[in-house]
């Protein structure tokens, strides 16, 4: 109600304005007809004018209406350069603040909650950078000012920083103008006061800010680097610590490019995901999952059975899975790339130079004009009572730990509800351990909706998993032939027995022993870095892991484009990582993989959204391959077939997904997923029949009533 009496009484303002033509009194001849008659009242009633011309003015600036140049050149004609100028900087400002604020009232939560998904980035640079925006707009009389009022009004700039900076930036012209009215008889028309060389003046003005924010970039950098002595020529365009997902790709662009590039690895190359992993874990699930087919053949038709098999033999061939993949990473495919490996410790002794510790014990510097580091992270252990006096795993330690067994753990206590638990878990209990996860949370996977959760709880139950969720660690012991957890879930005190304890709590990134503390650099959680993967130095980068915010395989490659491409060309232009379009998956059974919001996400954040949902128990494909249990659910802008969001449960999740990561990633809504051909009978077609139950939704009924009676009448009825 608030709303629609404000746009009434605007809507009658303007009307107003214009039904009664005012706007004939506010031209440049009007002003110089009656000159001498507004003079004249001035001379009777000299507050009285000024405080009518403010408030006129201030009205005039909020409803956005033309005749400001005119108004502005009547303070300096009726009140002088002096006593024009403070009149009108005030009420010019107090009149965009006006605008700014209706705007904000009418629109701001309308326009955010439809494109807030866009202007993220738009949204973070204006709280950053907002003000120094803002006056450089300012400063140029050639971007309409009322646009800048309205369009500020719709994003998070707080309203005392557009008031001062409005003051202020819009100084320079208002006293041009002023100026130019106590000469109103030389002015045949407001134009003539902008001519080529003062719209010259005035652009040179709007990029002083820009200059000097430059220059103050520069001194900037000075005063970080004081007190080190940059090297006058360097050793390496660029030099990468780490041989993961970030680091090789890091290098792999630098080598592409030409430019001289060392990596330095002390451990396996490949980092985690090849070693300890994304490719052991997932060749672990597969094992898992042929024995869980062959347990339940009999849904197939088949002979069901319990599988036999060795252990020893199973890792023995995810052993030779990565052996299959480490070519891919190898020292002899990068070196025949023109990338320099070095296997060995690097560290940081100044900005430039790092000092490495080769594997044969041998010293050895290198300069670099640009470090990038992606060094990976780590599992966490927590100050967990007992626990550095009994055995533990980590998804680190597992793989070596089992490679030698020849039956998995007989008890298998699992710390941890996040991906990593659940998925060791599930493959674990499939291959016949008894295993017991232990989740402080109240759900499992809590990053997802509580649906997803509840269904994965359930795959791991129906597997044997005994799954304790709001359940607190609080001691860890020695046992007999194991160890013993102390738990408290509620106000139950449990005691759990496990011959194994395996810790699945996360993964934090790898800081200690890069001689980055000794820097300066911030680097407690995470290495902080800018946009640009800039660390404290601008020549220091950081991508992956050690990075954040997503610790996934993917996105570290994605964040060592952004990495290396600035830091090999950021002179010329600076590109700022992009996290929009983000999918995951987690490999429990069923599949879970995500891309954008999901509902919780968008409740939590007041993103209007609506939400459409196919089953797969509707899929002929999923029926026949008895992968009925699942879903997809999309999250769409209100009225649109714009996608915020996807969640799948499913079967195969993690290709079914990638189909609407390309369609976010280039706009592309349901529509056109619809409109596209898919091959029956497959999983993908699941995602053309969301789009299709999103179109059943939105048909236009009262349409196809018209049409319904439409081929009535063509029947002859």
């Amino acid at each position: 109600m608030k709303k629609l009496l404000l746009l009434a009484v605007l809507a009658l303002l303007l009307l107003t304005f214009f039904a009664f033509d005012l706007q004939q009194w506010l031209t440049l001849d009007a002003l110089k007809r009656h000159q001498a008659a507004i003079a004249a009242f001035h001379a009777e009633s000299p507050w009285l004018m000024a405080g009518g011309f403010f408030l006129l003015y201030v009205l005039m600036a909020a409803l956005s209406l033309p005749g400001a140049a005119v108004m502005t050149l009547a303070a300096g004609a009726l009140f002088g350069l002096v006593e024009g100028l403070v009149l009108v900087s005030f009420a010019s400002s107090l009149g965009a603040t006006l605008a700014f604020l209706v705007a904000r009232f009418l629109l701001r939560q309308q326009v955010q909650r439809r494109f807030g998904n866009r202007l993220r980035a738009v949204n973070r640079g204006i709280e950053q950078d907002g003000a120094f925006y803002l006056f450089t707009l300012r400063l140029v009389p050639v971007f309409p000012f009322f646009m800048i009022n309205l369009l500020m009004g719709l994003t998070p700039l707080a309203t005392r920083t557009f008031y001062w900076v409005s003051q202020l930036g819009m100084l320079p012209g208002t006293l041009v103008y002023v100026n130019a009215g106590t000469q109103l008889a030389a002015i045949e028309r407001p134009g003539d006061i902008l001519s080529p060389a003062l719209l010259m003046s005035f652009t040179l003005l709007g990029l002083f800010p820009w200059l000097a924010r430059g220059l103050l970039r520069h001194i900037q950098r000075r005063r970080l680097y004081r007190g080190w002595t940059r090297p006058r020529r360097f050793d390496r365009n660029l030099i990468v610590l780490g041989a993961g997902a970030a680091g090789l790709v890091s290098a792999y662009i630098a080598a592409t490019v030409r430019a001289k590039v060392t990596l330095i690895e002390a451990g396996a190359m490949g980092g985690d995901c090849l070693n300890t992993g994304c490719v052991p874990s997932k060749a672990l699930i597969k094992s898992a999952r042929v024995a869980h087919q062959l347990r339940h053949a009999d849904r197939y038709g088949l002979n069901a059975g319990e599988p036999e098999f060795s252990f020893r033999r199973v890792m023995a061939r995810v052993q030779n899975i990565i052996n299959q993949v480490a070519p891919h990473d190898s020292v002899e495919r990068y070196t025949s790339l023109g990338v320099e490996v070095i296997k060995g410790y690097g560290r940081l002794i100044d900005p430039w130079t790092v000092a490495i510790t080769q594997a044969d014990g041998q010293p050895r510097r290198l300069t670099g004009r640009s470090i990038i580091i992606a060094t990976g992270a780590e599992p966490i252990v927590p100050p967990l009572p007992g626990l550095s006096e009994v055995a533990y795993l980590t998804s680190d330690t597992l793989w070596q730990a089992m490679a030698s067994r020849d039956t998995p753990p007989a008890r298998l206590l699992v710390l941890g509800g996040g991906p990593i638990g659940c998925e060791l878990a599930q493959a674990f209990a499939r291959l016949g351990s008894r295993v017991t996860l232990v989740q402080r949370n109240a759900r499992l996977l809590p990053k997802e909706d509580s649906e997803v959760s509840d269904r994965v709880k359930q795959a791991l139950a129906a597997d044997g998993v005994r799954v304790l969720t709001g359940c607190q660690a609080e001691r860890v012991a020695r046992s007999t032939d194991g160890v013993r957890l102390r738990a408290r879930q509620g106000d139950t005190d449990l005691e759990l027995d496990a011959d194994t304890l395996l810790l699945a709590l996360g993964r934090r990134a790898r800081l200690e022993g890069y001689g980055l503390q000794e820097l300066g650099i911030d680097a407690e959680r995470v290495l902080e870095t800018n946009d640009y993967l800039e660390t404290l130095y601008p020549h220091i980068y950081a991508a992956g892991d050690v990075a954040g915010p997503y610790q996934f395989t993917h996105t570290a490659a994605h964040m060592a484009w952004y990495a290396s491409v600035n830091a090999l060309f950021g002179q010329f232009r600076r590109f700022a990582v992009d996290y929009r379009v983000i999918p995951w998956c987690t490999f429990v059974d069923p599949e879970v993989a995500r891309v954008g919001l999901n509902e919780q996400e968008a409740e939590q954040r007041g993103v209007a959204h609506e939400v459409t949902r196919f089953d797969l128990k509707e899929l002929d494909r999923a029926i026949t391959d008895g992968a009925e249990q699942g879903f997809i659910k999309v999250l769409t802008e209100p009225g649109r077939d714009r996608i915020l969001g996807v969640t799948i449960v499913a079967e195969h999740a993690g290709e079914l997904l990638a189909e609407y990561v390309l369609a976010m990633k280039h706009n592309l809504g349901l529509n056109k997923i619809l409109g596209t051909i898919h091959v029956y009978p497959t999983l993908a077609e699941a995602n053309k029949y969301a789009a299709g139950a999103w179109k059943r939704a939105h048909a236009p009924e009262r349409l196809l009533g018209w049409l319904a009676r439409y081929h009535e009448w063509r029947l002859g009825r």
